[in-house]
């Protein structure tokens, strides 16, 4: 039984995730699309088996199982084959251990690959071609674990049946499934909320299926108060006294709610995982609700054909759609990347719904053209299509095999940790050579300035006291991007030690600092290179470092560089507010990366329009910006 309307609620869950994926500025909250999916998922599975049960008294764990076979994995293996060539148009950074991804993908492990691998759904540098299939894997999961629950309340009910009658077995049928899912719901919920109480990066309860699956119990609740065939009682008076046109009313503001809710929520905001998601979902099942009784009070007029397409082919889409526009967007530009991702996943997702799924299923083919379907049944043609597949396997099998370990970028950072490391076995004697003679120059410094008689002398000699006691040259602690030129750097910054590590944020530089700073290894020009890994306290952590910092340095903050970040993320605001700096505290010097890097997009050619490293160019223009605020710095004073 198909119910006219539903087709909304799931083009309403594939533009949000469509928008957020191909504009996730303009559409920040747009993730809540899979929440959409994952609660209409939930309704419908929970409605279908009551209504199972209700016709053939028990519920059939196989045929639930083939059933979600066949409508799930056909379409993600031939998403897989058929991306894979496409691959060949970028770099072979973005199918790195791609063998892993999909066998995390066929595996429904994604997430949990995900999580395993530090993965960030936001943040990744070179992001996964199949991410995406976290969600699959959670649904997956839902399915595995609730077709069980169905089952066993299922036989438990059987077992005692010689004492109930037909509808009082659904009833304890229904009851049982309600109380489950509203204990698997206020689990899920609550794991989510604790779990994201003290993290700075979501993406773990975001990924996880204990923490991510209650939107399916939600709407599984839903299926249970109103179904589809077998309805509640509650439900027929609903629809008795709603109207077509106050239905409609209700659906479209919900609709309007989701997307002013895509609008406002942040990844990264911790209110998100409070109540974003919940409220998601919540009105997910408003819509559910608003179009079923729709579908009672229009019996005479048709959903529209193209609305049907949408519909059918959504599952598809979102499995085609990352995977394409990830390919295309680094070969056009992202509108041209948008509109091949929709007519590519369009295509493909008709063949595969219309066409491939009932062929492996066995089933009529949903064409009314009897003489395609006819023609698609012929021996030649199946042969030919059996040939494709093995083709694109061979291909996929191939590529898996020769795709490298790490990208460019990761080999790149290893190598300028393993010099780094080298560097600083070589530096830790000189350091503390160094260190000791400052203490001495210091301790000259002092009895100068005790021998001092006028008030000028003893500042003269005050002055040259905190002089002595910091080592000169240069100490700059970076992150990943700093890591990634590190070479270069210390080679073209006269007398400078470098620190560097991937995913540094400030905190973290503030650590590296005063380690330095407390063994007297920390040089008179101290330069930060961090931000672009900026958490929600960049501006606590930067004044920590401005405060720490010792008598005798000069500060310079270089101005963090994020090629897909805009004016509302982190590193930005960091970046505003370092050039605000200068002007409260003469001892600080901007080195204005950001602007810099912003002015020459030709080094990121290729790479994720943040780390260049291993670009010439690109190592040029980084060594220039500390160099030229080097200069800058030593016309200023040092800090008192």
């Amino acid at each position: 039984m198909r119910i006219k309307w539903f087709s909304f609620v799931r083009i309403t869950g594939l533009i949000l995730v469509l928008t957020y994926h191909f504009f996730k500025n303009l559409l920040p909250g747009g993730f809540i699309g899979v929440d959409i999916f994952f609660t209409f998922s939930g309704y419908l599975i929970t409605a279908l088996m009551i209504d199972e049960f209700h016709r053939h008294d028990g519920f059939n764990l196989q045929g639930f199982y083939r059933r979600r076979f066949y409508r799930i994995v056909p379409p993600l293996v031939l998403s897989i084959l058929l991306v894979i060539p496409f691959t060949y148009l970028i770099s072979r950074d973005y199918v790195t251990d791609i063998g892993k991804q999909i066998t995390a993908a066929l595996g429904f492990t994604t997430n949990f690959y995900e999580i395993a691998t530090g993965g960030s759904y936001e943040t990744n540098f070179i992001p996964h071609l199949f991410v995406h299939t976290w969600s699959l894997a959670v649904e997956m999961h839902y399915y595995i674990i609730w077709g069980l629950c169905a089952f066993v309340i299922a036989k438990l009910i059987k077992h005692g049946q010689q004492q109930r009658s037909t509808t009082r077995a659904l009833l304890i049928f229904k009851l049982s499934l309600f109380v489950l899912s509203s204990i698997f719901l206020i689990a899920s919920f609550a794991a989510m909320v604790i779990g994201s109480l003290h993290l700075k990066e979501f993406s773990p309860v975001y990924f996880s299926t204990l923490t991510h699956c209650f939107p399916f119990f939600l709407g599984s609740c839903l299926g249970i108060l109103v179904g589809i065939r077998e309805t509640s009682t509650r439900f027929k008076v609903s629809v008795q006294r709603w109207s077509a046109p106050a239905a409609i009313v209700v659906l479209v503001l919900s609709f309007m709610t989701l997307l002013g809710l895509s609008f406002t929520l942040q990844f990264d905001q911790r209110t998100t995982y409070f109540y974003g998601f919940l409220a998601a979902s919540l009105l997910a099942c408003v819509m559910i609700y608003a179009a079923r009784i729709l579908h009672e009070k229009t019996p005479t007029v048709a959903e529209p054909k193209l609305i049907s397409f949408l519909a059918d082919t959504s599952y598809s889409v979102y499995l085609f759609h990352w995977p394409f526009f990830v390919i295309f967007s680094h070969v056009v530009t992202t509108n041209l990347a948008v509109i091949l991702t929709l007519v590519f996943s369009l295509f493909f997702s008709a063949l595969s719904y219309y066409i491939l799924e009932p062929l492996i299923a066995g089933k009529a083919l949903p064409l009314q053209d009897q003489r395609i379907t006819q023609a698609l049944k012929k021996q030649f043609v199946q042969i030919i299509m059996a040939v494709i597949v093995v083709a694109l396997t061979v291909v996929s099998a191939y590529t898996a095999y020769a795709a490298p370990t790490m990208t460019s970028l990761e080999t790149n950072l290893w190598t300028g940790s393993l010099y780094q490391d080298a560097d600083q076995l070589k530096t830790a004697h000189q350091s503390v050579l160094a260190a000791i003679e400052a203490k001495k120059q210091a301790a000259i410094a002092r009895k100068k300035k005790l021998a001092a008689k006028t008030a000028l002398e003893k500042a003269q000699a005050e002055e040259e006291s905190i002089l002595n006691a910091v080592p000169k040259g240069v100490s700059i602690i970076g992150d990943s991007v700093t890591l990634g030129t590190r070479q270069y750097l210390g080679a073209h910054v006269a007398n400078s030690s470098i620190d560097a590590a991937g995913n540094r944020t400030m905190d973290l530089a503030y650590k590296v600092m005063m380690n330095q700073q407390k063994n007297h290894i920390l040089r008179q020009y101290v330069v930060i290179a961090i931000g672009t890994n900026a958490l929600n306290d960049w501006q606590l952590q930067t004044d920590k470092v401005i405060n720490s910092l010792g008598k005798g340095h000069h500060l310079i903050l270089m101005t963090p560089h994020d090629g897909s970040a805009n004016a509302t993320y982190n590193s930005e605001k960091l970046a505003v507010y370092e050039r605000t700096l200068p002007r409260k505290y003469p001892w600080i010097t901007i080195a204005d990366w950001n602007s810099l890097a912003k002015a020459h997009p030709e080094v990121f050619k290729g790479s994720d329009g943040t780390h260049f490293g291993g670009n010439a160019q690109g190592n040029i223009l980084f060594a220039q910006c500390v160099n030229d605020a080097l200069i800058a710095a030593k016309k200023q004073p040092i800090k008192k």
